[in-house]
């Protein structure tokens, strides 16, 4: 499956965003849909996943309650929506697929094969 993330951009402290990852290819339906941050000169965290269906998520515990993953499968769309947004959100965010694992085991980006090319997300004090 072929991805491709949208919505970055700058914003003040305590505004929101919302991104956005379009797949191609293969069944998207049949994918949990994970997203990622990566901060200069760090390594690739884990954000949020949403299992195939959209009934079950997890999120990491820096971003419980500021945001919320969704998907639509009849857009073949996964979505983050952020609110409240904090200078320390400031990364490069990463759409993922992976067709296989749980929500506790696709925290790992190791198990995500499939990414998209990233967004910058930029957060002013």
């Amino acid at each position: 499956v072929q991805l491709q993330a949208s919505g970055g951009g700058l914003v003040q402290a305590g505004g929101s965003l919302r991104l956005s990852c379009v797949a191609s290819g293969r069944s998207f339906s049949s994918y949990a849909m994970g997203w990622f941050l990566q901060a200069p000169g760090k390594e690739r965290d884990f954000v949020a996943v949403i299992n195939w269906s959209g009934v079950s998520t997890s999120y990491a515990d820096s971003v419980k309650g500021r945001f919320t993953i969704s998907r639509d499968n009849t857009k073949n769309t996964v979505y983050l929506q952020m609110n409240s947004l904090k200078p320390e959100d400031t990364a490069v965010y990463y759409c993922a697929a992976a067709d296989k694992g749980s929500l506790l085991t696709l925290r790992d980006p190791r198990r995500f094969g499939s990414w998209g090319q990233g967004t910058v997300v930029t957060v002013s004090s």
